[in-house]
């Protein structure tokens, strides 16, 4: 049964992006440091990630790779990833949240559409008996659980405090009830896996 899973990785403090982050400027200041674990340490905008997860970041990326049958994704993300090339990085199809869905790219494998709703919704039919991963941004994955669409929530830790940025649940009023699934660690990540009650 396909599962919607939003997952995420934040600072201590909670921010998902640095200050200033955006097209041109990915994460933000020192935003980078929140993916030391995707790409085995250390790396910067300037000089591009240089290595692969490792241990049990490896672990937990590829648990999370081999179950992945859709994307969801802000516009927002996509922009500041710097369109990821204008190639998808994921086997699956990827659907991007816009306000502009008539700025879709042809052949890239990135389908706009208007909504979370609708992006989920579209993404879960395509997704076949595999999960849809809703990456973010922040406001993507809040408006995602506030819909009551997600069924498990994963909250990757990274050792830092930004400081000052985007928070991942800045303005959510809602209350959403947990149940803790897991949780494993490694010196550049906390993975914290929840399911959504009711879900």
């Amino acid at each position: 049964m396909t599962k919607v899973v939003a997952a995420i990785t934040t600072s201590v403090d909670g921010y998902i992006a640095g200050p200033d982050d955006g097209p041109g400027k990915g994460l933000g200041e020192g935003g980078e440091r929140l993916h030391y674990w995707v790409f085995g340490g250390p790396w910067s905008y300037a000089e591009g990630p240089r290595g692969e997860a490792a241990g049990e970041d490896a672990a937990w990326l590829e648990a999370a790779r081999a179950r992945l049958g859709a994307v969801v994704s802000g516009r927002w993300t996509y922009e500041a990833a710097g369109r990821w090339g204008g190639t998808s990085p994921w086997d699956g199809p990827v659907f991007i949240v816009t306000h502009r869905p008539g700025d879709e790219p042809e052949d890239a494998g990135f389908t706009f559409v208007s909504g979370v709703t609708e992006a989920i919704e579209r993404a879960v039919a395509a997704a076949g008996d595999k999960d849809v991963s809703v990456m973010g941004g922040a406001d993507v994955i809040r408006q995602a659980l506030a819909a009551g669409l997600v069924d498990e929530l994963s909250i990757v830790i990274a050792p830092v405090i930004l400081g000052g940025g985007k928070r991942l649940f800045d303005g959510f009023a809602q209350q959403v009830e947990l149940v803790h699934l897991g949780v494993r660690q490694s010196p550049l990540a906390t993975f914290v896996d929840y399911g959504v009650k009711g879900r």
